[in-house]
């Protein structure tokens, strides 16, 4: 079995609220590019067809960058609810192919913990956010109920890249022409980047002393921190962490490959956190690895057991999923009501 659990959509809404503001979002160029725009607002039988090509059986579908967070706190209410409510009709025609990460109104902090709540209600198994909104970090105490909430509903949160802030693109991303220039500040380097600190920031804030039962997720192999930890466990101690940044990053994170198969990621981030905590993921439409090539990858693992930690049962643990009931036909998405939350 395969689960991919950082697969891409975005409604028409949404990309039309996101190409109205002032200053669109560049890295929106990248959903425009081929088919990627058409493959993003399907949630029917052209995406099955593509997740059949490539062997997975199971995809869990979050909405690309950056999601409804630049949106004002209105329109970010509005269009987060209708896209959770969208996707949860995709599911119900598609039951035991999909399940869903909820979008959160993030540029409205008051109003988040009540729409993560709603979406568990309708089966969202998670959350997908991004490092920023606006100039608010993730990490601000305006976000801590939202934590608090996620880690006592047993909501993963994913942080997911975004591109950097105008005045970092301006003091670090330009000059290299238009294209080297929004290449750099996204998948060349800067999404990723902005990923690893707003992962980074919530250790260094306290945020799983606080809430140790938190369960945080990065692509792209960690976004580059699984790769820095020798220095930034230095951290630790000038933060007043109770313990070294990379101890965190081993019980509070999840890491998933985002279609770059590499075997030499793999092997290192293996050399830093369990075989427990790693997940697959195609980071569909923008990456297309073949079923070739993902069967070939798997084969990089050392064990059969470990394997299928790999391909779906971290997944699964993780999420909730019961995949007994999956592969029955007959199932509808689950609809477990959510756990009141009580605010103190």
């Amino acid at each position: 079995m395969l689960i991919a659990i950082e697969e891409h959509w975005m409604p028409p809404s949404v990309t039309g609220a996101l190409k109205c503001l002032p200053r669109p979002d560049e890295s929106l160029a990248f959903n425009d590019m081929g088919d990627h725009q058409q493959r993003l607002e399907d949630l029917d039988e052209r995406r099955i067809a593509a997740m059949d090509a490539q062997g997975v059986d199971i995809s869990i579908l979050a909405l690309t960058p950056p999601g409804t967070q630049p949106l004002a706190p209105d329109q970010a209410r509005l269009l987060s609810s209708a896209a959770n409510d969208t996707v949860v009709a995709a599911i119900s025609k598609h039951p035991t192919r999909f399940r869903a990460l909820s979008t959160l109104p993030m540029s409205s902090p008051a109003h988040v913990v009540d729409e993560l709540v709603r979406a568990k209600g309708l089966g969202h198994v998670g959350a997908m956010v991004y490092g920023r909104s606006g100039d608010r970090f993730l990490d601000d105490p305006a976000y801590d109920e939202f934590f608090a909430a996620a880690a006592e509903l047993s909501q993963p949160v994913f942080i997911h890249p975004q591109i950097p802030s105008e005045a970092t693109r301006d003091a670090s991303y330009r000059g290299l022409g238009d294209l080297t220039d929004l290449a750099l500040a996204t998948f060349g380097w800067g999404w990723h980047l902005d990923a690893a600190l707003a992962a980074l920031r919530l250790v260094l804030r306290g945020t799983f002393d606080r809430y140790p039962e938190l369960q945080i997720v990065l692509g792209h192999w960690g976004e580059m921190l699984l790769f820095w930890l020798d220095r930034a466990d230095g951290l630790s101690r000038i933060a007043g962490l109770q313990r070294p940044v990379s101890d965190y990053l081993r019980s509070n994170f999840h890491i998933t490959a985002s279609g770059m198969l590499n075997p030499a990621l793999l092997h290192h981030v293996l050399s830093v956190t369990s075989v427990d905590r790693v997940m697959f993921s195609t980071d569909y439409p923008f990456q297309h690895p073949t079923q070739h090539e993902i069967d070939s990858f798997l084969g990089h693992f050392g064990s059969a057991e470990d394997r299928q930690k790999f391909s779906f049962t971290n997944a699964a643990t993780l999420y909730g999923l019961d995949l007994g009931g999956l592969h029955d036909p007959g199932v509808h998405p689950a609809t477990t009501p959510s756990t009141p939350y009580r605010k103190e």
